[in-house]
């Protein structure tokens, strides 16, 4: 306990394995005598963060159920994790709202702060671990809902559970509640012991607590830098922590420890211990497991986002009628050339821009729950990257199929089916391209912001590059390097030897000085070549590969910096 800035989060971190690389660390990390390490930490303990996050269109069930089957050993059977889930909810007073979504803030209605905070609570106590962490419990509740959880951990703590909690500044009542506490000021002790014990020890200081007074508050203040008294706060601060470290309270908390430690009912937790040493792998799910878990759940959550499906098809919808609109029944003349080049460079365009920014608005909202939750062990990074990919699919296949559906004959397009049929497939390889770069983006950016601006400060140039607006010979060399890269490009050569193959005659009128007669004139006078479209098809498909490729890297680097 102690005022912000205290390092209780710091410590709580430190003990956890989670500290920043900038934070220097001494001494070693034990449980009941016996040193451990990450990997042993994980396996047998839970840390409830202050900030819940949770994919929000998910209900409590799903995600209890998803919790279960990545988190719960491997060996046990399917029907006693759904037991243990059930359980888990009526021991946490959920079961009213177990089919309830739990929503996003400012976005999807959902759970109450309680709920929320009890669910936090429910997706780590599922694996029964022994110890538990909680950052802040309290924050953001009101006093009624601050107590209910407080006496939730009171309870598993009575169950045999030991629970370590970081706590700003509670009530009276929830301050009596602990068994002990730690009071903390600029990243040292002031105290630690049982709470009675900590207004004996300031008494002795000549600093009481007064009678009908909050304890925590008085501490708090007390320990306090106050912005206009730096010095004077430092000063106290010094004097308590100094105090505390030659007083009784201290040495009697270190010899109460030594007997707790070698007393006989730890002896078989120590045994267990060492044999959990050597364990050689953090994730409890098996690689299969964990790809059908996660699987499930992104497929759950694709279906479940509104942005992501009905708005998606409805703007995909909206934007194909009115594109049909504007170029409906282009002839073969040559006003039609230009404006049948202008409806293909732009349809590569509204793929690309639809796409990119979707996969970028939903992946880095999504980001930070994966960041916690494969720290916390639950599953690997290709398991979410590939669960992500393959749960897409579907949809961004379907949106390419849509758009030329609408558009394609609409326009006036070459009326050939099998024209029809390479369209679809050009357009949805676009597409997938754009997916390709928006995961890429989404994990070279520390956030939604970055991730907007770096996509169209990347899909720019790559347009430009495109042979639409400038010829591809006509490019500078410096920066020609670029249509190598350019999905543009191949899309664009690939759409308009589509459909300029076998046209054999375009009206010219009188008033053309320059004639393009053929569909093979319009090919020539953009510089593509009628064999390339194989080439083109193939360039699409490694670009696919290639963006999603680093993309996948970019997110390991994340993981590994965090």
């Amino acid at each position: 306990m102690g005022s912000s800035g205290a390092g209780k989060t710091t410590l709580l971190n430190s003990l956890t394995f989670r500290s920043d690389r900038t934070v220097t660390e001494t001494g070693v990390r034990t449980i009941n005598g016996v040193p451990v390490n990450r990997k042993l930490l994980t396996a047998i303990s839970a840390y409830v963060q202050q900030h819940e996050l949770f994919i929000g269109t998910l209900t409590i069930w799903e995600h209890l159920v998803f919790q279960a089957l990545v988190r719960m050993d491997r060996h046990i059977p399917y029907e006693k994790r759904i037991a243990r889930v059930e359980q888990v909810i009526k021991d946490l007073s959920l079961e009213k709202c177990k089919n309830s979504i739990i929503g996003v803030t400012g976005e999807l209605k959902g759970l109450s702060g309680g709920e929320m905070k009890r669910l936090s609570f429910a997706s780590e106590v599922l694996t029964d671990p022994p110890l538990i962490f909680c950052d802040e419990p309290t924050s953001g509740l009101d006093s009624f809902m601050a107590h209910n959880v407080i006496g939730m951990l009171k309870n598993m703590a009575s169950n045999g559970k030991t629970i370590i909690c970081t706590i700003h500044q509670p009530s009276s009542e929830i301050y009596y509640m602990f068994d002990r506490i730690m009071l903390m000021a600029s990243g040292r002790t002031a105290f630690f012991g049982v709470p009675n014990e900590a207004i004996t020890f300031f008494k002795t200081l000549g600093v009481g607590c007064p009678k009908n007074h909050n304890p925590a508050d008085f501490f708090v203040q007390l320990l306090a830098i106050v912005p206009s008294q730096e010095l004077r706060s430092c000063k106290t601060i010094d004097t308590v922590c100094e105090e505390y470290e030659c007083s009784l309270y201290k040495y009697s908390e270190i010899i109460y420890q030594k007997k707790l430690f070698s007393s006989k009912k730890l002896s078989w937790s120590r045994l267990h211990l060492d044999g959990l040493q050597n364990i050689s792998s953090p994730y409890k799910a098996s690689w299969t497991e964990q790809l059908s878990a996660v699987l499930w759940r992104s497929w759950l959550s694709v279906k479940k986002e509104p942005a992501l499906v009905r708005i998606r098809l409805a703007e995909t919808i909206i934007v194909a009628l009115m594109m049909s609109f504007f170029f409906y029944d282009q002839h073969l003349d040559q006003d039609g050339v230009i404006s049948i080049n202008g409806a293909i460079y732009l349809c590569i365009t509204v793929m690309t821009y639809q796409n990119m920014w979707s996969v970028i608005n939903v992946f880095c909202s999504e980001l930070p729950v994966f960041l916690r939750e494969h720290h916390n062990g639950m599953y690997r990074t290709d398991v979410y990257f590939l669960s992500k990919t393959l749960a897409e699919v579907p949809l961004f296949l379907i949106i390419p199929v849509l758009f030329t559906s609408i558009l394609y004959y609409a326009v006036g397009l070459n009326p050939k089916f099998i024209h029809f049929i390479i369209a679809i497939i050009l357009i949805s390889l676009v597409s997938q391209v754009a997916v390709s770069v928006g995961y890429l983006v989404s994990c070279a950016s520390v956030n939604l912001r970055v991730a907007l601006f770096m996509s169209a400060v990347t899909y720019m140039p790559f347009m430009l590059c495109g042979g639409f607006f400038l010829n591809i010979e006509s490019i500078p060399s410096y920066f020609r390097w670029l249509s190598i890269f350019s999905w543009y490009k191949y899309a664009n050569e690939g759409l308009q030897i589509n459909q300029w193959s076998d046209i054999e005659s375009i009206q010219c009128s009188s008033l053309n000085t320059t004639c393009l007669r053929t569909g093979d004139d319009v090919l020539k006078s953009n510089s593509f070549v009628y064999s390339n479209i194989i080439t083109d098809i193939i360039s699409l498909l490694l670009l696919i590969v290639g963006f999603r490729f680093l993309a996948f890297l970019s997110l390991l680097v994340k993981t590994s910096r965090n």
